[in-house]
């Protein structure tokens, strides 16, 4: 699946997602973005540029 192809509502659920298993704190930050890049058949790459987007634009959870 390109980056491209996702939509703001895709890349914002993966990004909870992300931050889900994150502050679960069960794996490693890397391990983490293994796991949602594999759960969401995206690459390692594109899980880091949802996670720096979601970050600057303060996507919930964090809002």
């Amino acid at each position: 699946m390109s980056a491209k192809t996702l939509t703001v509502q895709q890349r914002k659920s993966i990004f909870h997602a992300l931050v889900d298993v994150q502050d679960a704190r069960t794996v490693t930050i890397a391990d983490s973005k293994k796991e949602i890049a594999s759960r969401y058949h995206i690459t390692k790459e594109q899980v880091e540029l949802i996670e720096r987007e979601g970050l600057a634009k303060d996507w919930p959870p964090l809002a």
